[in-house]
């Protein structure tokens, strides 16, 4: 796999130091508050926390992070750039105002050397109230404004000083113990100002890092929950982002983009309901990966992006934000890309908050290798670009304090149904819920997986096994965001001969094919209490494991052999989980037959 070059995001800028008159440093405006005792009711309001794979506010109404990335703190620079031309407010009501509610702001440790700003335009008033401030006092501003405008703020340790990336957390220059003393620090510099929800631990953690390797110099998980753990010491408020790695069991992805470990070693922090899981993921105008030549793109993508990632949010294990993702849109593949990408983060208007979150790359024109929504006049937007990201964008919200906005969630869908079955698909009915504004959809879950979206109050489930348990659930959503609670769930058996056996069915899904690889998903459902299960087939047509997740797969000539981890293998009679795996075929790719086992 071709792995991705260090992207010249930060092109060199030869912009001269415009004459300002320096001034003794100010102390940091207090960012607009609710008084005392204050009901704080708007959508967004607050700090936030999450509950299985959905964001809430401090209300727990469902938010959706739909931001950019501004960048320039982690250059030598020491500022968020185009500053040199502009003033930072009319940069943030610029943000606000196309619909965006979230700004990543990335940063190296050097601002706590000190730094000053290099190329900030103070002239004519612009930017005057940063006049002589340092570059964290430049921050505290940023973040008061965002704040006051009704955005929040996710800070990006991007590198440990402004000369580079680096694949590990720490460097010679900057130790563990410093880069965990200056997130502690920011955690405690913004307590009390809620505008600032969370804290990126470290940008793009690649090989030599590793994930669950059990090697404290190297293992980037448990890296993350020895630096998350201390932020939520100084403030057990923020969000802890964590980014994955490159490489786990020899699979690689971008850079920060690959968690394919957190299945078997999730990240564990000390407050509950605080971790989010970030990745990033770009198009071939950061570099060529193999899934781009593929004969089925952008067909694949789903998979690829269900196997490195996307798993975490179907299985409401955490949420997920894909903190990167961008292009220059100048192939017809990247444009491909993005849509593909944009429909896997489910549209806000169909899906509400339970969405996966997002910041694009980026706000700035002068990102080498993929621009920004600003053109290179620093003013004008990139149309183009912001229409694609339309259908993702979330709902505006208020300044901090404010009231108002819809926080009713639809009624509980009732009446649940089966109303057919075959060899290979369930049908499904139920009575439709209410909502103070209007229901807009229903999710369909199939055991914890969500088995698709309805516009009305059917739904046919596809592509199943013959002679196989299953038990379905619905839940109701509204344009806000709102979501109700889980139906009663109802059980359903397809009709013919199938895999199954003591205690447990399993199910086989192809869910993606090519010339000459696939990736397919097995759903295990207890037909009694398990605590474990092992789920065994033959592959007949010569097909080879390559890879596999949520699961110990290994493979014996054409036997293969399928057990539970340690956080899967305990299930309730009728509930259900599921494995994946990535694999080779030639000649003919038929499903195999499927036994299960269950302890």
């Amino acid at each position: 796999m071709l792995h991705p070059v260090r992207r010249l995001r930060d092109a060199l800028l030869t912009i001269a130091l415009a004459s300002t008159a320096l001034i003794a440093p100010t102390t940091t405006a207090q960012a607009a508050a609710p008084a005392a005792g204050a009901a704080t009711t708007a959508i967004g309001s607050g700090y936030w926390h999450t509950s299985g794979r959905q964001l809430l506010d401090e209300g727990n109404h469902p938010v959706r992070i739909a931001g950019l990335n501004w960048f320039g703190f982690e250059t030598a620079n020491y500022v968020p750039h185009g500053l040199w031309s502009r003033d930072y407010k009319s940069m943030i009501d610029q943000i606000k105002s196309l619909g965006y509610n979230t700004i990543r702001l990335p940063y190296s440790d050097d601002l706590f050397k000190g730094t000053s700003p290099v190329s900030l335009n103070t002239s004519g008033g612009m930017n005057a109230d940063l006049q002589g401030l340092n570059s964290l006092q430049v921050m505290d501003k940023i973040v008061d404004q965002a704040g006051t405008a009704g955005l929040k703020v996710i800070l990006d340790r991007h590198r440990p000083d402004s000369n580079g990336q680096s694949a590990l957390w720490y460097t010679a220059a900057v130790p563990e113990s410093t880069w965990i003393s200056h997130l502690s620090s920011l955690a405690s510099r913004y307590v009390g100002k809620p505008a600032v929800i969370g804290i990126d631990l470290h940008n793009e953690p690649h090989d030599p890092a590793c994930w669950g390797c059990g090697d404290p110099a190297l293992d980037w998980r448990l890296a993350a929950e020895r630096a998350g753990n201390a932020v939520l010491a100084a403030n057990p408020q923020l969000l802890v982002f964590v980014e994955g790695n490159q490489t786990f069991n020899g699979s690689s992805y971008w850079w920060g983009g690959n968690l394919q470990g957190a299945a078997q070693y999730p990240v564990r922090l000390n407050v509950a309901n605080r971790l989010v899981y970030s990745v990033h993921d770009y198009a071939t105008s950061v570099a060529q990966q193999s899934w781009f030549s593929d004969p089925s793109f952008p067909a694949n993508m789903p998979g690829v992006w269900d196997r490195n990632w996307g798993y975490l949010f179907q299985q409401n294990i955490a949420p997920v934000w894909v903190g990167e993702f961008g292009t220059t849109l100048q192939s017809t593949v990247d444009q491909k890309w993005l849509k593909a990408l944009v429909q896997y983060m489910r549209p806000t208007a169909q899906y509400g908050a339970d969405s996966i979150s997002w910041t694009f790359w980026s706000w700035n024109p002068n990102s080498g290798d993929t621009g920004g929504i600003l053109n290179d006049d620093w003013t004008t937007v990139n149309t183009t670009k912001d229409a694609y990201l339309a259908d993702v964008k979330a709902p505006g919200f208020g300044p901090v304090g404010g009231g108002g906005g819809d926080v009713q969630a639809p009624s509980v869908p009732t009446g649940l149904t089966v109303t057919g079955s075959t060899a290979n698909s369930v049908s499904l009915s139920w009575t439709a819920s209410t909502d103070n504004v209007g229901v807009t959809g229903y999710d369909v879950y199939r055991g914890t997986t969500l088995a698709g979206p309805a516009t009305g109050t059917t739904y046919t489930d596809s592509g199943l096994t013959a002679a196989t348990a299953y038990a379905y659930t619905v839940r109701a959503r509204d344009a806000a965001g709102n979501v109700s609670a889980s139906s009663t769930a109802v059980n359903a058996t397809t009709s013919g001969s199938g895999g199954g056996s003591a205690g447990c069915t399993a199910g086989w899904h192809l869910d993606n094919q090519w010339t000459p690889g696939f990736t397919a998903s097995v759903t295990v459902t207890a037909t009694a209490a398990t605590n474990s299960w092992t789920v065994r087939w033959t592959w007949p047509n010569g097909q080879q494991l390559t890879s596999s997740w949520n699961a110990t797969v290994q493979q014996a000539a054409g036997t293969v052999t399928a057990t539970s981890l340690s956080y899967n293998g305990t299930l309730a009679p009728g509930s259900s989980t599921s494995f994946g795996l990535q694999g080779t075929w030639t000649g003919s790719n038929a499903a195999p037959t499927l036994t299960c086992t269950a302890a």
